[in-house]
């Protein structure tokens, strides 16, 4: 058996740019690409959503489908998505410009609403270009009729948190919190497997859907939990740091020491 390493899935997104050819990924000329789904295994109905295997005897396959020639294998004693697909969807992406400032539905939106799931991501910065910030939650005390206004007036920005992006710190960001990716900054991002995203404000852009009353329903009204030391455990030549542990998975880096 040979390690499975799959093609990259590449989205063009009108806030992306041109630095993940230096991340190993072919880009297309002229295109600004935004995200490179590294490993991805969505549903039919998302376009271009299932990684595909590019070399050795399994080459041309897809990632559902080794699932389904043997789940034990690929996923030991995880839970497959609830589609049945693998629960993790992981990406690199690319912000030359601002990301919308957005939500994915909190839990009980996501009951209400069969078509929506749950998106609890984390974002792990590779690239922090100076000055450069996220957008992470929301101010103590800003209330919904409050937020609501200032995305009619454009200032919604002025009440989120605004945090300085610093390469090698995670962020994660449980469904439910108010966030965007600030221009300049290079992640990978591991999420579970959604792609339901509530956009409340673009920047001006006036191509792309707002989702402001979905949103409304599924923002939490507090601050996002601030990043915590990572816990460190030294062995056999390697450093082991825990990034981030939520209730759907864990990150560690692995350096060599």
């Amino acid at each position: 058996m040979t390690p499975l390493t799959f093609s990259p899935i590449l989205k063009p997104k009108v806030w992306g740019g041109r630095r993940l050819a230096h991340w190993g990924k072919a880009l297309p000329d002229a295109i600004s690409i935004g995200e490179s789904w590294e490993l991805a295994d969505l549903p039919l109905s998302i376009e271009n959503g299932r990684s595909i295997v590019d070399s050795g005897l399994a080459a041309g396959t897809t990632l559902r489908r080794l699932i389904e020639q043997d789940q034990n294998a690929l996923l030991g004693r995880c839970s497959p998505s609830v589609d049945g697909g693998f629960p993790l969807l992981v990406k690199l992406l690319d912000a030359r410009e601002n990301l919308s400032v957005q939500v994915h539905p909190d839990p009980a939106y996501a009951a209400a609403h069969p078509e929506s799931h749950l998106k609890t991501e984390s974002w792990v910065i590779l690239e922090a270009e100076p000055g450069s910030v996220i957008y992470k939650g929301i101010q103590e005390g800003v209330t919904p009729q409050q937020f609501a206004d200032a995305i009619a007036d454009g200032t919604v920005t002025d009440l989120l948190i605004t945090v300085p992006a610093k390469a090698g710190e995670c962020h994660d960001l449980p469904s439910g919190t108010c966030h965007a990716l600030g221009a300049g900054v290079l992640v990978a991002e591991v999420q579970t497997p959604s792609d339901t995203t509530f956009r409340v404000y673009d920047w001006g852009r006036t191509d792309r859907t707002l989702h402001i009353d979905a949103a409304l329903q599924c923002i939490e009204f507090a601050p996002a939990a601030p990043i915590s030391e990572p816990m460190v455990l030294e062995q056999d030549g390697l450093r082991a740091s825990l990034l981030s542990h939520t209730d759907f998975y864990a990150i560690e880096r692995l350096d060599a020491i």
